[in-house]
């Protein structure tokens, strides 16, 4: 059991790493400057300057985050924007393809799925506010908050179904 446990915690944070690389990588293929890499949240536990970005470990490992220079990105054209945003969901369906039938697997296909859902700050979400953006031709504040609210209930509807399964 504790074996089990500690598989899921190390996985899950592999694949966290994993998916943030995605978008570093991505992120550097298109000229877009990379400012801060970090794992989790809350209280910085450990912080180190590596090359031109800060690298930060938090206390709850309970996410992982790339800070990109969003005034670069957004001047990049809408598809290098998509790819920087979608390049996190593409390395974890990677990953699960290559793993599949194993616990690293799992989590990398839940984590590329949730990441897929327009919720707020979420791979989905930016993506469908670049989206909207170009099809606009501007922000759409309507459009926006639509999309927003949406995925917010998506979410919960994904989250409640799972409820329902256990």
């Amino acid at each position: 059991m504790i074996v089990q446990t500690i598989n899921i915690i190390s996985s899950f944070i592999a694949a966290l790493i994993l998916h943030e690389l995605g978008h570093y990588v991505a992120a550097r293929a298109c000229g877009v400057p990379v400012t801060q890499l970090g794992l989790g949240w809350g209280p910085t536990l450990f912080r180190s300057r590596l090359s031109n970005f800060d690298f930060t470990v938090r206390l709850l490992p309970l996410g992982a985050y790339v800070r990109l220079d969003m005034n670069q990105l957004l001047r990049r054209p809408v598809v290098l924007q998509l790819i920087v945003f979608s390049a996190g969901i593409f390395a974890n369906l990677l990953l699960a393809a290559i793993t599949w039938r194993t616990t690293f697997s799992a989590l990398n296909l839940g984590l590329a799925l949730g990441n897929l859902l327009p919720l707020y700050q979420q791979d989905g979400w930016k993506s469908c506010m670049v989206l909207s953006r170009w099809i606009c031709g501007r922000a759409n504040p309507v459009i926006e908050w639509s999309l927003t609210i949406v995925g917010g209930i998506l979410g919960l509807g994904v989250l409640l179904r799972a409820i329902s399964v256990f």
